[in-house]
């Protein structure tokens, strides 16, 4: 695994969630549709892949899980899949996850872990070193070691 500076990879995920924020409004038009993920905080490293948050009327899950399947996304089947959650995973060749979610769900966790790394640089600090410190880790251990990251600033007030 290899992680990239944010001015190696920030400006070109931001034009593409551009794309394809455009693609997901014409075909969901009330979906809350967020920029989410490392590539979203200023400073952070990342793989240099894309996470956008589509947040969507509980109701409304499933058929949006299955319109966002013509933008070229599958269900991505080794992640957490609940009435509330659904992963995707492009097909296109871009490095692009969908985190579609319930609104109002907990899985808004996206949204406040990305804000508040925003609202804390010694915090993003953390993250690039947690994260470069598991270059070259198998994928399963460094998932491991990022999510008590995550959990442990999702605790923080």
């Amino acid at each position: 695994m290899k992680f990239y500076s944010a001015e190696q990879y920030q400006a070109a995920c931001n034009e593409l969630f551009v794309r394809y924020e455009r693609g997901i409004k014409k075909l969901i038009s009330n979906a809350r549709v967020e920029h989410v993920g490392a590539s979203s905080i200023p400073s952070a490293v990342s793989k240099g892949d894309l996470d956008i948050f589509v947040g969507i009327e509980s109701s409304e899950l499933e058929y949006a899980v299955e319109q966002l399947s013509t933008l070229g996304f599958n269900e991505k089947l080794d992640t957490l899949r609940t009435l509330e959650l659904c992963m995707l995973e492009s097909t296109s060749g871009d490095d692009v996850a969908l985190q579609v979610v319930a609104n109002g769900s907990e899985f808004e966790c996206f949204l406040t872990f990305r804000d508040k790394l925003r609202a804390a640089p010694a915090l993003v600090e953390q993250y690039n070193a947690l994260k470069m410190s598991c270059e070259g880790w198998p994928q399963e251990e460094y998932r491991a070691k990022k999510s008590a990251f995550i959990d442990h600033v999702l605790e923080l007030k």
